[in-house]
């Protein structure tokens, strides 16, 4: 298996190589050889209709994604290009996805596909609402255990990992480390942008695998007024920096009853494309901690409106040249909730081994136990047995949408609250979310329908 998979990189990297080198005398044929070349890795990953739909995208010089594929690979680093396609393509999207298929049937748990890890508690921002402030620099995982999370995880064929905190990129030192350890891995960090320089950017450079997405949330006073003053213009500059040095980035933004409208605008995201900002993580409000504000949950009518947004802007007519995810609308394209290890799962800077980033319960600390283990805990066991939590995919979450399967959960599993500041006990958290997940449900019924038609 070693052989097979060393070779199939091997040939990979060749052919990506090739196509890059000719992709700027004729691009389009060049693209063509890059979807023969998917197809042949990946072909039954994938129905064959979306190998032709890719095709004929490509041979339409107005289609909006082809303008956006091509100005991206004008204005990115090749470096970053070819490592992207290496290690997302081949290692998560072929070899990876293949491993981890195999392993979910070994070991007869759930196996992610990507895992999702706070470095750190320690920020250099003191945010609104943030229990970062709270915790300081109090908790951490060593470069030791950073890697050994990794190590374990190639294993079971898990070869994306994402940085969250704190602020991640306290500890850039450490994850550049562990982008030239894992050159396979492909890495990517949420981060407040402060931290972004000039140097940074020169290491993510010529390492390849560590792309970056930056948090805003609005306009300068509504950034402002939450993270400290001049912080939007900080962003703004990180920007610059990282369209400067030709860095592959995003924008990640949590999306809440006062600014659902101003983060989906036509200036808004027009400002983010002219930063050269590729793609837009969308995240839905979360009623998570005992100080949460109920207030900040979207209505179903702002929901509704997030959902008809974030199509239209990445319909292939009209709507922006950015690509746009939104975490909890999005869930009627991957089966519904994907934590608990379906494929994902949080660990937190404690160690805390969690089914997801805003569920904060766990009988697993990766300092105790390996990853596999960790993902046979009787919580994640329980994700196993009742996903999805509703044959209606835009209610996905036990939590959110369905608080009575997380109540449940919970309690028959016997996981703890991993909140080392204020523990908060699973009735209070459902409680909460149980007025939400009523006023939801007629909207989402209807939407579904309509989807399915």
């Amino acid at each position: 298996m070693s052989f097979t998979h060393e070779a199939g990189r091997s040939a990979f990297s060749t052919l990506i190589n090739t196509t890059l080198k000719y992709i700027d005398k004729d691009r389009e044929k060049s693209l063509l050889k890059m979807v023969d070349l998917a197809e042949a890795f990946m072909g039954k990953n994938f129905d064959k209709m979306y190998y032709d739909g890719a095709r004929e995208m490509i041979k339409d010089p107005d289609c909006k994604w082809i303008k956006y594929l091509n100005k991206a690979l004008d204005d990115i680093d090749p470096n970053i290009v070819k490592t992207a396609a290496l290690n997302l393509g081949y290692e998560a999207g072929f070899y990876g996805t293949k491993k981890i298929r195999k392993m979910r049937e070994l070991h007869n748990c759930n196996i992610p596909w990507l895992i999702l890890i706070d470095p750190t508690t320690a920020c250099n921002l003191k945010c609104k609402g943030c229990w970062a402030a709270e915790y300081g620099n109090k908790l951490n995982l060593s470069f030791e255990e950073l890697d050994k999370i990794i190590i374990e995880g190639k294993e079971l064929g898990v070869y994306f990992y994402l940085y969250t905190g704190g602020e991640p990129l306290v500890r850039k030192d450490d994850l550049i480390k562990l982008c030239e350890k894992h050159k396979d891995c492909e890495f990517h960090a949420y981060t407040n942008g402060t931290l972004v320089d000039d140097e940074l950017c020169e290491e993510i450079k010529r390492v390849g695998n560590f792309t970056l997405s930056i948090s805003i949330d609005g306009d300068e006073k509504a950034n402002d007024d939450r993270r400290g003053e001049g912080t939007y213009q900080k962003v703004l500059n990180a920007m610059d920096t990282l369209r400067k040095h030709k860095i592959l980035y995003g924008a990640s933004i949590c999306y809440n009853s006062q600014n659902v409208y101003s983060v989906t605008s036509d200036d808004f995201l027009d400002m983010l494309i002219d930063k050269g900002v590729r793609l837009i993580w969308y995240f839905h409000y979360m009623p998570v901690g005992n100080d949460a504000v109920l207030e900040l949950l979207p209505t179903p009518e702002q929901r509704e409106y997030m959902y008809h947004r974030v199509r239209e802007i990445r319909s292939l007519d009209g709507g922006k040249p950015i690509f746009a995810l939104d975490f909890q609308n999005d869930g009627e394209y991957v089966g519904g909730c994907i934590a608990g290890g379906k494929n994902y799962l949080h660990i937190s800077a404690n160690g805390d081994v969690e089914p997801c980033v805003f569920v904060h319960y766990s009988s697993a600390n990766i300092k105790e136990v390996s990853l596999l283990e960790a993902l046979k805990q009787p919580l994640f066991m329980s994700y196993r047995e009742n996903q999805p939590f509703n044959e209606n995919h835009l209610r996905p979450c036990p939590m959110l949408e369905n608080p009575e399967h997380l109540r449940k959960m919970i309690e028959t599993t016997g996981a703890k609250s991993t909140d080392i500041i204020s523990p908060e006990c699973v009735n209070h958290l459902c409680d909460k979310c149980i007025p939400y997940a009523n006023s939801w449900e007629e909207t989402a019924n209807r939407l579904w329908d309509e989807s399915k038609k």
